[in-house]
């Protein structure tokens, strides 16, 4: 092995720890463990307990809450790659990021179990990232094919989370506050695990126990702005169109004592924790990364010599027809704009889910270095062609640089790594 090699081969281990460190600070079971010390929850008198855990860490966070409340009724919800048995739970798996039927079947149980309680009775809702599409509850007069369309749709846009979970909310049962509703009389305590920058409750998992992010009215302003009007079903066009009070003010539903557990600020930092052990300063980036994942990978490309810490979600707009995620082509982008920009050799980037799943793929996201076109073109692809149709997957793949960790059973968004010496 050379020198180069030798250092390049360090520093991938180096950015790989830093981020396994910031998915580790995101456990959901430590988190919820946490904080049913500092505030347990229990029924009452008489009363019956219930979990109900919905996401792609419901397992981890059900399992923990099992342990901290004693008998209980638990019902989780979560993805299939983190589907598990899980002793004294009922334990249902549905797709994401499309919904499917078995989300529409999860979603009817949850209602089924909420509306079965009392006034002294108490749940104990565990809510992570994932909880949108795992959960498809279609108001009356849309059917599952509708929603799923328009998730379609909504994830090839480019829109925001907060901007798909705005309408999300307003064609669900169950999102925007429609969990207190189905619950009431019932007391309702949430943990929740935080995807989202910034750590708007009313968008995590779409809100379920708060209330929405906006109006009937504003979910179609969205559509239209994302130029997706004319494309989703008449249906719901008709429902977004039609006279609606505006979305209730949060005294309007039944109360909920809402606690955030865990998010990507809290990772980030253990990540710049795990730096300082391994003899490294690390930079942390306090603007979060996000929106078009073009401009993130400028910004990334900006950056001068030194270990950079970052987190956030950036958006993707489909032109092609490849297969990838947000992670991987950022990782793809930067590894273009590093050639472009003549970077010395040893840098190297990272950009990686925290729940192990880059979009349709089986792969978090991207591991890049100064040798990954060159291995692209080894194997007879163009980046850049790939990169117009959409398809970091098969890049990544032929430079033996994607980023597979499996699913990791919890998710606080995605986490950025850049050496550059």
């Amino acid at each position: 092995m050379t020198a180069q090699n030798s250092q390049n081969s360090a520093a991938r281990t180096l950015v790989r720890k830093v981020f396994d460190a910031g998915v580790a600070a995101a456990d959901p079971a430590r988190a919820v463990t946490e904080a049913l010390g500092r505030r347990p929850v229990g029924a009452g008198p008489g009363g019956r307990l219930v979990i109900v855990a919905i996401g792609k860490a419901a397992l981890g966070m059900a399992r923990a809450a099992m342990q901290a409340c004693g008998r209980a009724e638990v019902l989780a919800v979560t993805n299939y790659e983190n589907a598990a048995d899980l002793p004294g739970a009922v334990v249902m798996a549905a797709g994401h990021p499309v919904p499917d039927t078995q989300g529409e079947a999860a979603a009817r149980a949850v209602e089924s179990l909420l509306q079965s309680l009392g006034a002294g009775d108490r749940v104990l809702a565990l809510i992570s990232g994932g909880g949108s599409a795992l959960l498809p509850a279609p108001v009356a007069g849309l059917s599952l094919d509708d929603k799923a369309m328009v998730n379609r749709l909504l994830l090839g846009s480019g829109a925001s989370i907060t901007e798909m979970n705005l309408v999300r909310q307003q064609l669900s049962r169950l999102k925007g506050g429609g969990f207190l509703r189905a619950a009431a009389p019932a007391e309702v305590t949430a943990l929740i695990l935080s995807d989202v920058i910034g750590d708007d409750l009313r968008v995590i998992a779409s809100g379920p126990t708060v209330a929405p992010i906006g109006t009937r009215a504003e979910a179609a302003a969205t559509l239209r702005d994302r130029g997706l009007w004319d494309k989703v079903p008449e249906v719901v066009r008709a429902h977004l169109s039609a006279e609606a009070p505006e979305a209730p003010e949060p005294e309007a539903l039944p109360g909920a004592d809402n606690r955030l557990v865990g998010s990507n600020g809290l990772s980030v930092g253990a990540m710049a924790e795990a730096a300082a052990r391994a003899g490294q300063a690390a930079q942390v980036v306090d603007t979060p990364l996000d929106g078009d994942v073009a401009e993130a990978a400028a910004l990334l490309g900006a950056l001068g010599p030194g270990l950079w810490l970052l987190g956030g979600e950036t958006t993707v707009v489909l032109r092609g027809t490849g297969r990838g995620g947000r992670n991987q082509e950022l990782a793809l982008r930067v590894a273009l704009i590093a050639e472009e920009g003549g970077w010395p050799e040893g840098w190297v980037f990272l950009s990686g889910g925290t729940d192990g799943r880059d979009g349709p793929t089986d792969a978090a996201g991207g591991l890049v270095d100064a040798g990954t076109l060159g291995r692209i073109r080894a194997a007879g692809l163009d980046p850049r062609a790939l990169l117009d149709e959409n398809d970091s997957y098969a890049a990544l793949e032929a430079a033996g640089d994607l980023l597979m960790t499996g699913a990791t059973g919890t998710n606080v968004a995605d986490l950025q790594v850049l050496f550059r010496p």
